[in-house]
C-alpha cells in the first residue's frame, strides 16, 4: 500500500487531470495511441516502483490525453506473468489507476481463435473469460483497502458497456464477433489437445493476459470492457506452427478498424 501511494503521488503529481477511461492496449494493437491528443507520456522506468515490460511490440510507457473530448490513460505495453512477474505486478497498474480515482477500464488484447468460425483479424467482444488453471492475482493477504476477500465474477465484462461497444460497432458496420476468452499462463503456445479442451469447455479465444487484470479491477470495483483481435488460429486448427511475428502482422492489419472502434466506444460513453 505505501509503494501504491507512492506511484499514485507521483502520477497525481506530473498530470493536471484524473482520466475517465484506462485502456490497456494488446499486441500490436498500440497505434490507437496516436489518436490520443494532447498528450503527456511517461515511461514505465520513470515511474515509482513500475516494472518494465520486456515484450516485443511493448513499449513500456503510459500515454495521458482526450480521446474523442473524453480524459484517457493508455497503457502502450502490459506486464505478463510468463515473463517472470508475480501476479502482484502483473496486476500493479490496475490498482494504480483505481487509487487515482479511475472507475473504467477498456483492456484489449491479441488472442488466438478457438471458435472455428473465427478468423484472424476478426474483432470479439469478451463477454465472460476461463482461467481455471491459472494463479489469482488475489491469493495471499487480502489488501482489505481494495475490496473484498471474495469478489463476485458473475458480471466481470460490464453488460452496459458490452451493448455500446456492439451499437458503437454497428454506426461503423465492423462485424464486431461476441465469445469467452480463456486465459492460460504461456509464454509456450497451447497445444492442439489443450485447444480442444478449452474449445469443449466453450473457449472462443485463448490469449496470455487480460484476466488477471479484469480480476483485479472487478475486486477494486471497476467497470470493464473487454475486447480480442483475433491475430491467429490456435494450436492444431490450421497445418501450420504458430508464432509472435504472425501475432503482430496482423494487429498491424487490423489496427485502423480496432483505433476506430475503440474511439467510438469512448466518444460514445
Amino acid at each position: 500500500m505505501k509503494k501504491l501511494a507512492e506511484t499514485v503521488d507521483f502520477l497525481k503529481g506530473k498530470i493536471g487531470f484524473i482520466p475517465e477511461i484506462a485502456i490497456i492496449l494488446g499486441s500490436g494493437l498500440s497505434k490507437l495511441a496516436d489518436f490520443i491528443e494532447d498528450t503527456q507520456e511517461i515511461a514505465y522506468e520513470d515511474i515509482p516502483n513500475f516494472p518494465e515490460t520486456t515484450v516485443a511490440g511493448h513499449e513500456g510507457k503510459l500515454i495521458f490525453g482526450t480521446l474523442k473530448g473524453r480524459k484517457v490513460v493508455a497503457m502502450k505495453g502490459r506486464f505478463h506473468f510468463y515473463e517472470g512477474n508475480d501476479m502482484g505486478v502483473v496486476v500493479y497498474p490496475i490498482r494504480v489507476f483505481k487509487s487515482m480515482g479511475i472507475e473504467n477500464l477498456i483492456v484489449t488484447n491479441a488472442a488466438g481463435g478457438v471458435n472455428m468460425d473465427f478468423k484472424p483479424g476478426d474483432l470479439m467482444l469478451i463477454s465472460d473469460h476461463i482461467s481455471l488453471f491459472c494463479d489469482n492475482p488475489l491469493r495471499g493477504k487480502n489488501p482489505d483497502g481494495l475490496g473484498p476477500r471474495f469478489p463476485d465474477m458473475s458480471q466481470a465484462y460490464d453488460k452496459g458497456l458490452q451493448q455500446l461497444a456492439r451499437a458503437s460497432a454497428e454506426e461503423l458496420e465492423i462485424d464486431l464477433k461476441t465469445g469467452i476468452y480463456s486465459y492460460c499462463k504461456g509464454p509456450s503456445y497451447e497445444s492442439p489437445a489443450e485447444i480442444r479442451s478449452l474449445r469443449m469447455l466453450g473457449a472462443d479465444a485463448v490469449g496470455m493476459s487480460t484476466v488477471p487484470e479484469v480480476i483485479t479491477a472487478r475486486h477494486m470495483g471497476m467497470r470493464v470492457l473487454g475486447i480480442s483481435c483475433i491475430t491467429n488460429m490456435a494450436a492444431g486448427i490450421l497445418d501450420q506452427p504458430l508464432n509472435h511475428a504472425e501475432v503482430m502482422e496482423t494487429g498491424r492489419q487490423v489496427e485502423k478498424k480496432f483505433s476506430s472502434l475503440i474511439s467510438r466506444i469512448v466518444e460514445n460513453w
